[in-house]
């Protein structure tokens, strides 16, 4: 029995089906946690999470599996694991954490209570494990819930009435704006209850539509928070335990800012679209700058996730372009240091009304015809990404999406939007904010009235269900 011990948090950035880049970022981080005793890994993190239909394939099961037995062999010498990966036994397959320890897979732990709401659909692809019970380490007795199991009281009450010292809770929890202080809130009730002292640890990262903030966070016994990671980085942070007549608690570690509002928006806009880029293996994005806020924010989050070499802007006017727009998609382009082509869409725009001439006969012009604008940009777009290997961004706001004022083939062209979540106010709420960290969108495309809905100027109108988002999503743990 020890009353002394150096647990390592490992706030760390997966990627899905990545088992060896996974492992080597475990190793890596496992380099600089010298001296610990244990080294607690987010939920899944060997597989990356959410891992979704891949974990249905034997094959990849295994790999994990082979992985992290690989991984054992290093605590020879090293520090202890906590690591999650999918664990199959029999006929059940569970979200796992694995204890290894003296070379191996000294034993296991079960997620119990299995999200299947908003992003989630665990309970389709792993079977929910028994009510966990502690385990033992150097004569301490850790609880190890995993991420959901302690939005209800029954996990965390189940530990401590089975004898847990302190609960240890590697999770996958998505980004929600201010969510920071729902899981502060839920993790007081936790210790209230339990009257253990509670690490909570939290991939970062961005996987497709969700992303990961990362701000992990220790509260000992008394509510006192200890240590508070940051939102949006990796980081590894080495916390010191001591027990005495009272229970194990947390020596003061650091207390990291955490952004808010507009700040945090951005943050985790810019982390998805970075993520999204790099894990896919694009050379970098290409985007329409029109002259207005939402390409302007857009290519502003680019520049801050990629870095302006790696961004190409391109100006495709038509015969309702204004000039006022020409200047300005200029000036944000030249203070976002990016390159800028202007690409005028009139002779494609003409050759499509030419080529539809016989069929529209007779017809009013408007909509349609107005769309065309839109789809000619989008195959301009598509075209210098087809060319170049650069992934299209779109720029819709959600605003705009949520009731279908966006053309098919145009505007929702691309692979990724960085604001398809944020609300056009809230768009330009953005850009005031940007500009205070370095002055990039000019101020006369924050201040300029946006174009208004007109019959002749609307576009086409369309149904679709909206996807659930990261920022606006339900509880989500």
């Amino acid at each position: 029995m020890t009353d002394r011990l150096i647990i390592a948090l490992a706030q760390l950035n997966p990627t899905v089906g990545a088992i060896n880049a996974n492992l080597a970022k475990a190793r890596d981080a496992l380099a600089n946690c010298a001296g610990a005793d244990l080294v607690l890994f987010p939920e899944l993190f060997i597989c990356g999470y959410p891992p979704e239909d891949l974990v249905l394939r034997p094959s990849f099961v295994e790999a994990c599996r082979t992985a992290v037995e690989d991984l054992a062999r290093d605590t020879v010498s090293g520090p202890a694991i906590l690591m999650g990966l999918p664990w199959r036994d029999g006929s059940k397959l569970y979200n796992a954490v694995a204890l290894l320890a003296n070379g191996r897979i000294e034993t296991l732990r079960y997620k119990h209570d299995l999200p299947n709401y908003g992003v989630f659909d665990e309970k389709r692809v792993f079977d929910a494990g028994p009510a966990p019970g502690p385990i033992s380490f150097k004569g301490v007795r850790l609880g190890v819930p995993i991420c959901e199991d302690i939005w209800t009281e029954e996990s965390c009450e189940t530990l401590a009435e089975t004898g847990a010292e302190i609960l240890l809770v590697p999770n996958g929890s998505p980004f929600e704006g201010n969510k920071d202080d729902v899981r502060l809130n839920l993790v007081v009730a936790r210790v209230t209850e339990t009257g253990l002292p509670l690490v909570y640890l939290n991939q970062v990262g961005g996987q497709d539509e969700l992303v990961f903030d990362g701000a992990s966070f220790v509260l000992n016994a008394d509510r006192s928070l200890a240590l508070q990671m940051p939102m949006f980085e990796e980081g590894l942070a080495l916390t010191e335990w001591r027990r005495d007549a009272g229970g194990w608690r947390m020596q003061p570690g650091d207390i990291a800012r955490l952004p808010e509002a507009e700040e945090e928006t951005w943050k985790a806009c810019v982390l998805g679209l970075r993520d999204y880029v790099l894990k896919n293996r694009f050379p970098g994005v290409v985007l329409g700058l029109s002259g207005g806020i939402d390409s302007a924010v857009v290519a502003a989050m680019a520049v801050d996730a990629l870095g302006p070499e790696r961004v190409h802007c391109v100006m495709m006017p038509y015969a309702y372009t204004s000039r006022d727009s020409l200047v300005d998609a200029e000036d944000c382009a030249r203070r976002l240091g990016v390159r800028y082509d202007t690409v005028p869409i009139k002779e494609p725009v003409e050759g499509f009304l030419s080529a539809l001439k016989p069929l529209f006969e007779g017809t009013s012009s408007g909509v349609t015809e107005e769309n065309l604008q839109s789809r000619a940009r989008g195959v301009i777009l598509m075209a210098i990404s087809n060319k170049f290997g650069a992934m299209v961004l779109t720029t819709g706001n959600k605003s705009e999406m949520s009731v279908g004022y966006a053309t098919l083939y145009g505007d929702m062209n691309g692979g990724y939007n960085p604001i398809k979540d944020v609300y056009k106010t809230a768009v330009y709420k953005l850009a005031a904010w940007r500009n205070t960290q370095g002055f990039v969108i000019p101020e006369r495309i924050i201040t300029k009235a946006p174009p208004q809905s007109c019959a002749k100027t609307r576009r086409t109108r369309i149904r679709f269900r909206p996807m659930t988002c990261w920022t606006t999503s339900c509880r989500a743990s």
